[in-house]
């Protein structure tokens, strides 16, 4: 039948209800996926609209996939961070929810810390398996929704779980049926969703979900997994690797409306945050990230990124805290050990640090030719160079800007001769042989060496 979209204002084909293909035989697309090659991307061409929600929302998984990944982190850590998230949300909530595991008592320790808190955002979730056992623990904590595992490729129902397709999905629709009668909101992980088949399993049991949805008045959420990161972007490629036709379908094949789909990916093609935002331009609210892209392999999509791709397509930052991003890069590296690799964008020590000594003397008269953003005020992070062969006297000008906050009027000019003799030092350094990147003590030691007076006032200026 037709039925008007309130969206488009035209009237639209809605006469499709597919069913379960309960096959014999696994489809495991060999043709794209034949394990002995790279995974190839097909097309079709076929091009679906866009439809950016409203409202569109991170959620954090740092507490459960980027936990799993490692070593487990402490309550106190996990308190820590939950703080930190809950600032970078903002009143509005962009950082909306949070999930947690429930399988230790560190685990329930760490969720009724964070619960007595009382911060509104991240709201407190849940994730468990799809078994009656797990969702006991979800009814002890007094979860309003929780996360269930729902495999959707055949890789997963026929090989790891030796079911049919109709015995996974009777067993998935189950403990659905189970949290709804418990007056819990069930969020459906899609499994391995890039490597399923869309028409003869997803898209029906997208459908019967939303039948129960509307049956029980309580919105089933369904998030979308890109398991082992297949998600492609591309315009016109072909399902079941179309990150655009995966949501367009899920939205008018099966019903689901925008504020009940959330995408979750992996980064094991570099295509992670590409795909999380491809997601919400195609009509999905949430997107699935772990603080600095923590998780299985090589990491889920990192949150301070679709923060900042949130301001980016938004306009705004809508309430967020972005200077969060980098404490909480600060605080995984000091306080948990965890590395940040130093180029990684926003949050790595040189993402926004440069070497040659050509763009320092550009970023002495005007920051905004070599800094992507005002770092210093959105991240509380200064753009800075790092001094080495071929810094030159811009180069060590403007470390010791940047070192020690100066600017205006009192920031030191290149032409400086304590600068000049600074430079000549870290020259003679290197024609001796040195081949690494001054460290910030040996600078201010130079410094020190080539005009003492200057250095102590400016290591006074640096302590107040």
């Amino acid at each position: 039948m037709l039925e008007k979209d309130q969206r488009s204002q035209l009237l639209e084909e809605n006469e499709y209800r597919y069913k379960l293909q309960d096959v014999a035989e696994p489809k495991l697309y060999r043709e794209l996926f034949d394990y002995e090659h790279v995974p190839k991307v097909s097309f079709n061409h076929r091009l679906v609209p866009q439809h950016m929600p409203e409202q569109i929302w991170i959620t954090d998984t740092t507490f459960r996939d980027g936990q799993q990944s490692g070593s487990p982190y402490t309550v106190e850590q996990i308190l820590h961070i939950y703080k930190l998230l809950s600032r970078l949300s903002g009143p509005n909530g962009i950082v909306r929810q949070s999930e947690f595991f429930l399988y230790t008592d560190r685990d329930r320790e760490a969720l009724e810390a964070c619960r007595n808190t009382g911060l509104r955002f991240p709201e407190i979730t849940t994730w468990i398996r799809a078994n009656e056992k797990d969702f006991e623990l979800v009814k002890a904590v007094g979860a309003r929704e929780t996360g269930i595992l729902v495999s959707c490729s055949d890789y997963h129902i026929f090989k790891k779980m030796n079911m049919t397709r109709a015995q996974a999905m009777d067993r998935y629709l189950g403990i659905v049926k189970s949290a709804l009668s418990q007056g819990i909101v069930p969020r459906c992980h899609f499994e391995d969703t890039t490597r399923a088949d869309f028409y003869g399993f997803v898209v029906p049991f997208a459908t019967e979900l939303m039948d129960l949805s509307r049956e029980s008045g309580i919105p089933i959420k369904i998030r979308v997994c890109d398991t082992m990161g297949y998600g492609i972007s591309y315009p016109g490629a072909s399902l079941p690797r179309s990150v655009g036709g995966i949501i367009y379908g899920l939205r008018h094949y099966a019903g689901v409306p925008s504020e009940q789909l959330e995408w979750h990916g992996h980064n094991d093609f570099y295509k992670v945050v590409t795909n999380a935002a491809t997601a919400w331009l195609y009509g999905c609210s949430g997107v699935n990230c772990a603080v600095l892209g923590i998780g299985e392999r090589t990491g889920n999509c990192p949150l301070e990124a679709m923060a900042i791709e949130y301001a980016s397509l938004r306009g705004t930052e809508d309430g967020m805290d972005l200077t969060v991003i980098t404490e909480l890069a600060e605080y995984f590296e000091k306080e948990m050990g965890i590395e940040v690799p130093p180029r990684t964008p926003f949050v790595g020590r040189w993402f926004n640090t440069t070497r040659a000594g050509v763009h320092a003397d550009g970023l002495l008269k005007d920051e905004e030719i070599y800094n992507i953003f005002d770092t210093a005020r959105i991240l509380n992070r200064p753009a800075m160079v790092a001094v080495d062969a071929t810094s030159g006297s811009a180069g060590v000008a403007y470390w010791i800007n940047g070192f020690y906050r100066l600017s205006g009027a009192d920031a030191v000019d290149k032409r400086a001769p304590f600068v000049t003799a600074v430079r000549e030092k870290v020259d003679a350094l290197y024609a001796k042989g040195r081949n690494s990147v001054m460290t910030d003590a040996e600078l201010r030691s130079l410094l020190k060496e080539a005009d003492e007076q200057v250095y102590l006032k400016l290591e006074a200026n640096l302590a107040k």
